[in-house]
This record gives C-alpha cells, structure tokens and sequence, in this order.
C-alpha cells in the first residue's frame, strides 16, 4: 500500500500555504532534521527561527510573533512541547488569545529509541484542560495535510500530535476534514471501534478486519480531533452498537477514552472500554514491541471489542 513520511508532508504543506500567505512563519527547538522541516528553511530563511533547545522560549517568541499578525507554526518533541511549554502556551497563547499553532511529534510509543523520559503518553490531558484549545491527531498524509491547513485558518490556538515516520494513506487527496467532525471509516452494527492518531487508526482496522472475520461487525472511527470532541458522531453509534472501544497511544485517564466516557455518562450510557496505556511510564524499544508491552495491538482490541459484546 502507498505509504508517505509524515514529517515531509508536514513541511510541504507549511511550504505551500507559505508560498500563498506571508504570514506562515516555523519556529523549531533545535530539531529541524527531526521535524523533517529543513526544506521550510530552505525555502523561506527568514520566516524560520530556530530558537535552540529553549522550547517555553520558542513558545514565547511564536505568541509574540502571532500578536505581530504572523501565523507561527513551532515545534518539537511532544513530550517537550506539552510538558516544557506549559505555561507559555496556555499563557502568552491562549489566555492572551493568540494564534499559536504547536505540534509535538513523537506522540507516545512513537519515541522508540529515545524512551520513557521521551515518550509523552500524556500530552492530550494537559493539552484537553486548555479553554477553547484545539486538540488534534492526523491518522495519515492526506489527513495531515487537510488538518494542517485547517489549523493555519483556525482563529486561536491548536495542539497537533505529528507521528514523524511513513504511514500508510488511508484517504483519497479528495476527502475534506472539518475540525471536530470525524471520520467514518467503516460502518457496523455490533460494536464501535473509535481510534485517533496513524498507530491506532492502523491497530483498529486491522482488528475490524479480524472481527469482521469471525462474523462481528465493527464501526470504526477515526476521531482525528479529541477536543472538540465529535459527541454527535460518538453518540450515534453508541445507539447504533450498544457498546464503544476507543483506541489511543496514550493513557487511559484524560485521553480520547475520556473525552467519549464523558459524552456518554452525560448523554446516554452505552457500555465503554479503553484501549491505551494503564498509568505507566514509557521504556525504550521498537514499535512492535511497545505496542505489546502497552496492549495497543489489533489483537488487544479485538478481544477488548469481544469483551464488549458478551458483557452487554
């Protein structure tokens, strides 16, 4: 299947929107061949700033930049962009009504190698507590690509989580996003699979080709953007299955699990359970193996979903 480097499709588009808008503007922390965003420099030198490994002052410096009338996109590892930016980005950006536009990279067991001190399974709850911060997840090049340009536009501040590496298209170049509006990907009437993020969108359909197999049928949802929630979709199928599993590289507590258990517990209470990680902290390893380690594998969620039906 075709598959695309994140982090490139990222810079090509921060490229074309800055070829039509002067006002599109990279800040990095340092990590410009991490971010995949040398090509942005290379093309436009003077609306880059690297502000080397002082990230709360990249924040700082993008709000300051966003007051000036830019649209400053500045980013980093996510666990230095949430956890080190914390109080500069709800601060200088959102209390001060900004247009900062961060994105971590690296989300959750994405880190491999740079391990648990690098691996934020986290950066969505803190993120979430932020008023009227946009809280997002592409799960493939053309759903980056549609968000990032959504986010430039957005009046106020956004929080992308950017998985770096190749990953497979899901989308046809001719599907449209809207923030806070998800995304369908397979229909069913047994059980609800709602998954954010490249790793889990990925987990979730394999496991509904699993369940689909054994003669369960499984919605699934990519649920790209966890704040604002999509409660409409979310509510929908939780009377159209009985029953939801969300999926997310991330913990369990303040996640994508929570945002849904808190539509339903105030809407209408159909049977919840998550996939995500159960309050640890990250190691080090390859993909295959944290993905065990934490039980974010298709095969997980498959017997999550089985759990699902037979408890209802």
């Amino acid at each position: 299947m075709n598959q695309q480097e994140m982090r490139t499709v990222y810079t090509q588009t921060l490229i074309e929107l800055a070829e039509k808008d002067e006002r599109i503007v990279v800040l990095e922390a340092d990590l410009m061949k991490a971010s995949g965003t040398g090509a942005f420099k290379n093309r436009f030198p003077e609306r880059t700033f690297n502000m080397g490994v002082a990230e709360a002052n990249m924040v700082g410096v993008a709000a300051g930049l966003s007051a000036g009338g830019k649209i400053p996109f500045a980013d980093t590892f996510a666990c230095f962009a949430s956890r080190r930016t914390y109080d500069q980005f709800f601060i200088s950006g959102n209390y001060a009504h900004l247009n900062v536009k961060l994105v971590g990279t690296d989300p959750g067991v994405a880190s491999e190698y740079n391990g648990g001190t690098h691996m934020p399974f986290e950066d969505i709850g803190i993120m979430r507590n932020i008023p009227q911060l946009v809280v997002m997840e592409p799960s493939d090049p053309v759903s980056l690509k549609k968000l990032v340009i959504k986010s430039a536009y957005h009046n106020g501040c956004t929080y992308m989580r950017l998985h770096r590496k190749p990953v497979t298209v899901i989308y046809s170049e001719e599907e449209e996003f809207e923030i806070g509006k998800g995304k369908v990907l397979k229909d069913g009437t047994d059980v609800t699979l709602i998954a954010t993020g490249a790793i889990m969108v990925a987990e979730a359909l394999k496991a509904g080709e699993i369940l689909n197999a054994e003669g369960i049928s499984a919605a699934i949802i990519d649920m790209h953007t966890i704040k604002p929630v999509d409660t409409g979709l979310i509510l929908q199928y939780a009377k159209k299955t009985g029953g939801i599993v969300t999926c997310e590289n991330h913990q369990k507590m303040n996640g994508l699990g929570s945002a849904v258990a808190e539509t339903l517990a105030e809407n209408y209470p159909a049977l919840l359970n998550r996939i995500g990680i159960n309050d640890e902290f990250g190691e080090v390893g390859k993909l295959d193996y944290l993905l065990e380690r934490y039980q974010l594998t298709a095969e997980h969620i498959v017997s999550t979903a089985k759990m699902n039906i037979s408890s209802r």
